[in-house]
């Protein structure tokens, strides 16, 4: 007896032509979806890093419900504060302060920094590398909208403002593009957090009014 042979089962290898047109749509998909995933997760991220500081600033206020209504900064290093150390420009001592509220060192790093890490412990180890953010040497509960804390990759007159302690003036600070599109996040003397593109002392349109000097890490 003799079979046929079904014209359904020969199997037929793709021409150039098709490689090439699948290869383009691919290209051609990407170009369209990729850039809209990076700006997804850069939105993710700084979620995730205005929370970071809206936790900072929760740990102030419970800090503060436990010293007589004072900051960390407010209060002298013998009665358990960082007020001598951080006008120094020791960023860390502030921090230390209020590890029991904070709980973990994890919150005080932005997923977008990449020049910094975050520790594993308060003690061992934890130092200026393992923090994202400022920290307002003259907060007072008395002004609820003066800045607490916030992104440190502060930027005045193009150029990155360096470690320690910067005495604001009459200046307008932007931030870098590297974390938050030349924004940053701030936190804010009631406990809140907000977005921003500028920040000075004095009031004026796009800034937020701002204690007058902050140290950077």
């Amino acid at each position: 007896m003799k079979l046929r042979g079904s014209h359904n089962n020969s199997i037929r290898a793709m021409t150039l032509t098709e490689v090439i047109l699948v290869l383009v749509v691919v290209l051609l998909l990407a170009a369209i979806f990729l850039p809209a995933l990076g700006r997804m997760q850069r939105r993710a991220s700084r979620i995730t890093c205005i929370n970071n500081v809206k936790m900072v600033g929760l740990a102030y206020k419970i800090w503060e419900g436990d010293n007589h209504d004072k900051f960390p900064i407010q209060v002298a290093v013998t009665n358990g504060g960082a007020m001598e150390l951080v006008a120094t420009g020791n960023v860390v001592a502030v921090f230390q302060c209020m590890s029991n509220e904070l709980s973990t060192p994890k919150i005080l790093v932005c997923p977008n920094d990449h020049a910094h890490q975050a520790a594993t412990n308060f003690l061992v180890n934890f130092t200026a590398k393992n923090l994202s953010y400022f920290v307002a040497l003259d907060a007072d509960e008395n002004y609820p909208q003066g800045v607490l804390s916030g992104d440190a990759n502060l930027v005045l007159n193009g150029q990155p403002v360096p470690s320690g302690v910067v005495n604001l003036g009459t200046n307008i600070f932007t931030w870098t593009k590297d974390r938050h599109q030349f924004g940053g996040n701030i936190g804010l003397s009631d406990g809140s957090a907000a977005q921003a593109y500028q920040m000075g002392f004095v009031s004026a349109p796009g800034t937020i009014f701002s204690t007058n000097r902050v140290a950077i890490p």
